[in-house]
């Protein structure tokens, strides 16, 4: 794997983003492979998130004013936001955040203490008023598709809950082939930008250092990088030019509970108020995408390709047969195409599609014995064997989310 690579570059070339002067700067737009990824991406974290027990909801991509005045977003982020607008008299905000609209999601039922940690998800549009000067690829946008999450626990269930989302973004990572640079610990720094809570930031501070402490990861501490409501963890990575950014964060808020007059009814039959754990997994899936294509240079794990499987044909002939592949990977679930004749010449096309991760050359003989002669991504070349066990064997690894190309013997 290698980080040689600017995915602004690349991403143009792999057909799988882009952008137009119509549609605005820091707005870009998926072409189909670049959805293909995208999709499985997100299809892979709804997953991983239903498994770990999160409730996944849909939530409106804008909000009154009012909300985010009592979020603390309109006097401490306000900067960031785009400006309101006026409907019918009322001042209407596309959403910088989707923890406003997920405290008002769990304040609309009553709760127990029997339901809690109760982990609610979304991968939810949000917005931010970035200046031009600072817009790049899918690195810094305007539109941002996140990975986020709220849990609302009891007090004695936050280091759990942070140590287990710690676990999915580890569990992440190692699907998608990436490394993190490093962890952090985001402090407040000085000014008006942070809320006026001392003895909340302390608790906050104090449980988040016990949980990195306790996974026995080495972290720094940063002032000046916390939320404005409480403090993070911060999974980093770096990109092609050797820039650092946050792809993954968990987050302590005390705040956010008391604005919104969060509760649950305890044991004891009284009102209490929840801890709301924030934690995003993969980040925006645009810079998650972004950081993608620089780590694997196109080359991304199988699961994860746009194209998974290419057929070639080695004649005309051979068109039915790949045709008939190609269907059958369909009906699998596996994203294939068929590269024939007409592209060149078998070695032209091997050479043009050399970042797919699996290429199946059907011949004559192959056709008339229903096998493929597959050949892998990183050069190892397998004999020919039945088309069952190579669709069999791919999709096993495609649906484990492996990086690896193959399992078993190559010979």
């Amino acid at each position: 794997m290698t980080t040689a690579h600017d995915h602004r570059r690349l991403g143009r070339e792999l057909d799988l983003f882009d952008t137009d002067p119509l549609i605005g700067a820091g707005l870009p737009y998926w072409l189909p492979d670049g959805a293909a990824v995208r999709h499985a991406l997100e299809e892979y974290i709804r997953a991983a998130e239903r498994r770990a027990g999160y409730q996944h909801v849909y939530s409106p991509v804008l909000g009154k004013r009012e909300l985010y005045e009592i979020s603390g977003h309109w006097a401490h982020y306000s900067d960031d936001m785009f400006p309101p607008m006026d409907l019918g008299g009322e001042h209407v905000v596309l959403r910088p955040s989707l923890c406003p609209h997920h405290a008002v999601i769990y304040r609309s039922r009553s709760h127990s203490y029997r339901e809690l940690p109760l982990r609610m998800a979304e991968l939810g549009g949000m917005y931010r008023s970035e200046l031009s000067g600072v817009l790049g690829g899918l690195t810094r946008v305007r539109a941002i598709q996140l990975n986020d999450a709220h849990i609302f626990c009891t007090l004695d269930q936050v280091a759990e809950e942070a140590r287990a989302a710690l676990e999915l973004i580890a569990q992440a990572y190692a699907a998608l082939g990436i490394t993190a640079t490093r962890y952090r610990l985001s402090l407040p720094g000085r000014g008006g930008k942070y809320v006026a809570a001392p003895e909340k930031w302390e608790r906050s501070t104090a449980l988040l250092t016990d949980v990195l402490d306790r996974s026995g990861l080495a972290y720094e501490a940063a002032e000046g990088e916390a939320a404005f409501y409480g403090p993070k963890i911060d999974v980093q990575v770096t990109d092609a030019a050797g820039r650092e950014s946050t792809l993954s964060t968990v987050q302590v808020d005390f705040h956010q509970p008391e604005r919104f007059d969060l509760h649950y009814i305890g044991a004891d039959g009284a009102r209490h108020r929840p801890v709301m754990v924030h934690r995003s997994i993969i980040g925006s899936v645009e810079r998650a995408v972004a950081h993608l294509v620089e780590q694997h240079g196109g080359a991304f794990p199988a699961w994860l390709a746009p194209t998974q499987l290419v057929v070639l044909p080695v004649s005309d002939d051979e068109l039915t047969d790949a045709a008939a592949l190609a269907d059958r990977c369909a009906r699998l679930g596996l994203r294939a195409r068929i590269v024939g004749p007409g592209r060149g010449s078998l070695g032209a096309r091997i050479r043009e599609e050399r970042l797919v991760p699996y290429q199946a050359v059907i011949g004559a003989k192959e056709a008339a014995d229903d096998q493929v002669a597959l050949r892998l991504r990183d050069g190892r070349r397998l004999d020919p064997r039945p088309a069952g066990d190579v669709l069999t064997r791919i999709g096993a690894l495609v649906g484990a989310h492996s990086t690896e190309l193959w399992a078993g013997d190559t010979a």
